[in-house]
């Protein structure tokens, strides 16, 4: 199982978009400032989170989110309208 994640900087009011099969251990290494394109606003908080079958399927997810750029589609994942789609 694979998780595709939206996470939140209250430091820089940013978003971040990006998958993994362990969605604590992955935050953890934001926040411990381990992944280059989050460490300059660590803390992060776990703002939302949809599983998904295979690795394929979640990365395919994350691109589609980061295709979007737009802060306000993000905020409508978060808010519970994350469609369902791609399987």
């Amino acid at each position: 199982m694979y998780f595709v994640y939206i996470l939140y900087s209250e430091k820089c009011n940013r978003y971040y978009v990006g998958f993994s099969a362990d969605v604590e251990v992955r935050l953890n290494r934001h926040n411990k400032g381990i992944v280059p394109a989050t460490r300059n606003c660590i803390p992060y908080k776990l703002c939302a989170f949809k599983p998904f079958e295979t690795e394929a399927g979640a990365r395919k997810e994350e691109l589609r989110i980061k295709k979007q750029k737009s802060r306000i589609y993000i905020e409508s994942l978060i808010a519970g309208n994350w469609p369902n789609y791609p399987k």
